[in-house]
């Protein structure tokens, strides 16, 4: 059985494809991977900047402290990626339709994003920031959102039933985001 090669400490520019591999403190910059095929590749310490990662697959790759900077990430099934070590940031991305379901993602920070109708079903948003992000029609259900951080979020709704958010920080512009279930109007 081959193993497979290290990438250290390396710049892809505009590249349309990732071999299998593991990389380690690689930048991507500018690379076209809609519909890409990801998928058991190791990113430690990585950053994707203006890539486009449309519907990438992604089933058993380990994303250990990676971050996403103004990418496009439409469909992505995170949850497929391996859990041990399990770390992303998104900064500016556009998360549309993404699933995180039943996933860890304790401290998370989707900082300017794009969350429409992404899935958060079951999963662990203990400590995760939304700063300036779109939550509109984003799944919370099962979802815990303890101390988690919606102050400058918007278009979120959810139960507050049905989640857990002790410590939860809102704005009061957020509240009917949480109340509309009730008929209530703010």
């Amino acid at each position: 059985m081959s193993k497979l090669p290290i990438f250290e400490d390396k710049v892809f520019d505009k590249a349309s494809e990732i071999l299998p591999g593991d990389y380690d403190n690689c930048t991507f910059v500018n690379c076209q991977l809609a519909g890409g095929d990801l998928r058991e590749r190791l990113f430690t310490d990585c950053t994707f900047r203006d890539c486009d990662l449309t519907n990438a697959r992604l089933h058993e790759s380990a994303m250990k402290t990676v971050s996403f900077e103004g990418c496009k990430l439409l469909g992505v099934h995170f949850d497929d990626c391996r859990d041990f070590l399990f770390k992303v940031n998104f900064s500016r991305c556009n998360l549309e339709f993404v699933t995180f379901r039943e996933w860890k993602l304790k401290g998370t920070e989707f900082k300017d994003c794009v969350l429409r109708e992404t899935d958060f079903t079951g999963a662990d948003l203990q400590e995760a920031s939304f700063d300036d992000c779109d939550l509109e029609r984003a799944i919370f259900e099962r979802t815990d959102l303890r101390k988690a951080d919606f102050r400058s979020a918007r278009n979120y709704r959810f139960s507050p039933e049905e989640n857990r958010i002790k410590g939860t920080r809102f704005s009061v512009e957020g509240l009917p985001g949480l109340l509309a279930e009730y008929g209530i109007i703010v």
